[in-house]
């Protein structure tokens, strides 16, 4: 297909989806993150918003540095300040872009900005070039362009092309527009802004009314060729829309679309597990594509189909986007080949260290599960990868517990310097007692505000998953854990949160 034909994925997952209440990243896990975006083979990763804060200015500047595939996008408001730190964060990018934000409502210019039309213009055309005295690659976003009047939007979108935006994103940036009124903005902005086929037309679609995929699947068939969209949908609010969604929409109907993306849609599945688990963030199991339920039927006449032929009710072939429809039971007998092959079934390329800490985990699951499930083998993995660095690691926990005795807990922790600690606790149950004890060891100050507990796989020897979040001097921190002990594994989540504190004011 030709160029035209393409449409550019742009994942701000690392920016916009970072802003979710509670989804900050470490740069590690951010760099871990923008690895795995490159082999899912998107076209633009927004790396971050480098004036926010050091930590992000040097996230997206490692970014800049490693990731040399894919454009590597920078955020700054219509400010010098703003555009001279975004080219400093990104300038060592093969391939770098400054995005150029500005309100653009009278909403936001009469209560937010407390600018006029004019003024807004004027700054919109003088930052922009600005930023082109640095790059070549500059997009504009006129934000809350669904609640501006189409006209004036026209008239700024002209002005930044001629200061030389090569693209112009359009946002839904409160979720508010409907399908069929969006495609008109954007059919409009191609009958009326005289130099816009200079320019790449882009939109970013909020789902705080639950329609970003469908809002910019219908701005896409009007004509805008890059869609600005997060794994999972994560980000302000309700979030944005799904990557996973679009490309699938795409790919599925080409009847309808006669377009293509870049993306490897067999890096989809863990893409989205990564994410998930980096961020804290859980996929509902009914969300399309990735969610647990997403290829499970119940329903007898569903089964049946699927049975006599998948495309009955599968409209997606679930290996399509990585998820292996193979049922290669692993147990404590399989081997490392066997192992070996199934974590590539999975999308995981493990390190020969890795992977040998991940054997020996392997191993001593199964000898505490009879059979050993994919969703089993993707939570070890992510245990035993944990990116955070740690400055106490959890050596034991031993509790005791029952309706007539008083919850007692002990726990062991190793500092990073080889110092053994330990201490015991009471509590109003064995969490309770594990936390006091780690808290009367660790001596951060901070509060509990999330405590969620799930089993990964059914049955009585399955994985149990927690999710914590804890908050310090008004920042959260996520945490979690895994094990077939739902005590060790709360133990290990909390460890995790604090570990993440601890990090982050050491480099603070």
């Amino acid at each position: 297909m030709s160029e035209a034909e393409r449409v550019i994925i742009f994942d701000t997952t690392l920016r916009d989806g970072e802003q979710a209440a509670g989804g900050t990243l470490n740069i590690q896990e951010k760099l871990d993150i923008a690895r795995q975006l490159e082999r899912l083979g998107v076209d633009v990763i927004e790396a971050g918003f480098p004036v926010t804060s050091p930590g992000d200015f040097d996230a997206v500047s490692l970014i800049a540095e490693e990731i040399r595939t894919p454009v590597i996008c920078a955020l700054a408001r219509a400010h010098p300040k703003d555009i001279d730190g975004a080219w400093e964060a990104v300038k060592q990018a093969k391939h770098p872009r400054i995005h150029v934000f500005l309100s653009a409502s009278d909403i936001h210019m009469l209560h937010q900005l407390k600018k006029s039309r004019e003024e807004v213009l004027e700054m919109s055309r003088s930052m922009v070039a600005r930023a082109k005295q640095y790059i070549d690659d500059i997009e504009f976003s006129p934000m809350d362009a669904s609640r501006a009047e189409p006209g004036y939007i026209y008239q700024v979108l002209e002005a930044v092309i001629d200061a030389g935006a090569t693209t112009v994103n359009i946002p839904d940036t409160v979720g508010y527009a409907i399908p069929t009124e969006f495609g008109d903005l954007i059919e409009g902005i191609f009958q009326n802004v005289p130099n816009i086929d200079r320019a790449v037309v882009s939109i970013h679609c909020h789902d705080d009314l639950g329609l970003a995929v469908a809002n910019s699947l219908e701005a896409v068939k009007r004509g805008a060729r890059q869609v600005e969209c997060t794994i999972n949908g994560i980000g302000e609010r309700a979030g944005n829309a799904s990557l996973e969604e679009i490309v699938m929409a795409i790919k599925t109907r080409g009847d309808l679309f006669d377009l293509t993306t870049n993306i490897r849609t067999a890096q989809i599945y863990k893409t989205s597990r990564l994410v998930s688990e980096l961020t804290g963030f859980p996929v509902q199991p009914n969300k399309a594509i990735v969610g647990a339920n997403a290829f499970s039927h119940e329903s007898g006449i569903h089964q049946d189909g699927v049975i006599k032929m998948p495309i009955t009710y599968e409209i997606i072939d679930p290996r399509t986007v990585g998820i292996p429809a193979s049922s290669l039971v692993l147990g404590k007998t399989s081997g490392r080949h066997a192992f070996r092959e199934r974590l590539a079934e999975l999308g995981y390329s493990l390190s020969e260290q890795d992977f040998n800490r991940a054997f020996i985990a392997f191993k001593e699951l199964a000898d505490k599960k009879k059979k050993v499930a994919d969703k089993d083998i993707e939570s070890l993995i992510a245990e035993e990868l944990r990116t955070v660095s740690e400055i106490y690691h959890l050596d034991r926990v031993q509790v005791s517990c029952g309706d007539r005795g008083i919850p007692t807990a002990a726990v062991r922790l190793v500092t990073s310097d080889g110092q053994v600690l330990a201490d015991a606790a009471l509590g109003t149950g064995p969490v309770d007692a594990v936390y006091k004890a780690i808290n009367r060891l660790v001596k951060v100050p901070s509060v509990l505000t999330e405590f969620t507990v799930k089993s990964v796989t059914e049955g009585i020897d399955a994985i149990g998953e927690v999710l914590v979040r804890i908050e310090s001097e008004g920042v959260t921190y996520t945490g979690r854990g895994a094990d077939t002990d739902i005590i060790v594994a709360s133990a290990k989540a909390y460890m995790n949160a604090l570990n993440r504190l601890l990090v982050a004011k050491k480099t603070a």
